[in-house]
């Protein structure tokens, strides 16, 4: 087994999730360096489970009463906030804020845990998404979703890497 209780490969070394390629690429002139890595995975693992412990806003779609969503980039996304302020800026931007928004609470482990395996397809959460940078995906990958749904994993749903 590799750190945080993840796979290794056929020759027995730890397989990545794509989130740590993503902190290696995104960070100009400190590309590769052993401490940052660290520093990133400690800072992403930190906010995660952050999430997983927090009550988030989830809306509802107003024609079937379950999570709102949306499809991008191969993936399904559950809409989640933090607060009804984000919540509320996400209205707007959709041109829909006069409109009364119904939604429920949720813990961010019951929408990574039991939300995104219901879907059926590749599925994360978006929180805050109208929010630019200070908003937070949650892609359907090992060690953020089960297994079972997570598409860089063998036999997860989408079977990619």
């Amino acid at each position: 087994m590799a750190e945080h209780g993840g796979k290794t490969d056929s020759v027995g070394r730890a397989r990545r999730s794509r989130l740590y390629d993503y902190v290696d690429a995104h960070e100009p002139g400190r590309q590769g360096t052993a401490d940052r890595v660290v520093r990133g995975r400690r800072e992403f693992a930190v906010l995660l489970g952050a999430f997983r412990r927090t009550a988030v806003l989830v809306p509802l779609d107003p024609v079937t009463g379950s999570p709102l969503a949306a499809d991008f980039g191969g993936v399904r996304w559950i809409y989640a906030f933090s607060d009804e302020g984000a919540l509320a800026r996400f209205a707007v931007a959709r041109g829909e804020g006069a409109r009364e928004w119904a939604f429920q609470r949720w813990l961010g482990a019951r929408l990574l845990d039991g939300a995104v395996p219901a879907v059926g397809v590749p599925c994360g959460v978006a929180l805050d998404c109208a929010d630019g940078e200070d908003g937070m995906l949650f892609p359907p990958v090992r060690e953020i979703v089960p297994d079972a749904v997570a598409v860089d994993v063998d036999g997860g749903t989408g079977d990619v890497r």
